[in-house]
């Protein structure tokens, strides 16, 4: 157990003598869990939860009912698991208003794989941006299955004229963790730049989000 830890090398002692950046990730969760199973101290019981959601990213986009399926995690823990993964995509997206997100590639990457990637069917969504590419506004217009969303260029358009956006950066994820563009992602794309266009609003990227990250068809020449 942690207080069976010399002081030095407890987690709480070793980030206020150090700060929290000499934590390891156990470390770090493990003071946000504070106690652990009976038979699993709690440095064990954090490991144990990073291995089975793949690290801190897959433990910070992990649903309600991800997490309450985890013996040990009560509703309290739950809680405040969910809060943090709030706060750091409040953050993020605060990154995102305060300067052009052409400047944050890496901070529009984070928000989206925090906004997007732990859902288990396909949702489309739109970063509205205004004339300085600053973000106004990301929302989830629209959900499906796992192999297909129905969007609608006309809901898009609606949706950036009430936030008088004058660019967009589109995002869906992939479920299935393919992060490659498809054909039909193509071919949606060509669609809302043109429909977006009339109205003077320009398309700058289309993001595919898996749980292994993002890839920018701006990049691929696909935008």
């Amino acid at each position: 157990m942690v207080r069976e830890l010399p002081p030095p090398a407890r987690p709480r002692e070793k980030l206020l003598a150090r700060g929290p950046q000499a934590l390891a990730d156990a470390e770090l969760l493990a003071l946000l869990l504070r106690t652990g199973l009976s038979g699993q101290p709690v440095l064990q019981f954090a490991q144990a939860l990073l291995a089975r959601f793949g690290g801190l990213a897959g433990l910070l986009q992990a649903t309600p009912e991800q997490l309450a399926a985890v013996k040990g995690l009560g509703p309290a823990k739950r809680a405040e698991l969910l809060a943090v993964t709030e706060m750091v995509r409040r953050a993020l997206a605060q990154r995102l208003r305060e300067r052009p997100v052409l400047d944050s590639p890496a901070a529009v990457a984070d928000v989206l794989r925090l906004q997007l990637a732990h859902h288990g069917h396909e949702v489309f969504a739109v970063l509205f941006l205004d004339n300085q590419h600053r973000l106004i506004a990301l929302e989830e217009l629209f959900r499906g299955t796992l192999d297909q969303t129905s969007v609608y260029p006309r809901e898009v358009a609606l949706r950036a004229l009430h936030h008088g956006a004058a660019a967009v950066i589109l995002a869906h994820n992939h479920p299935s963790g393919a992060a490659e563009p498809s054909r039909a992602d193509e071919a949606l794309t060509r669609t809302l730049k043109a429909a977006l266009a009339l109205l003077d609003i320009r398309v700058l990227d289309h993001f595919v989000v898996t749980r292994a990250g993002c890839t920018s068809m701006a990049e691929r020449g696909l935008v």
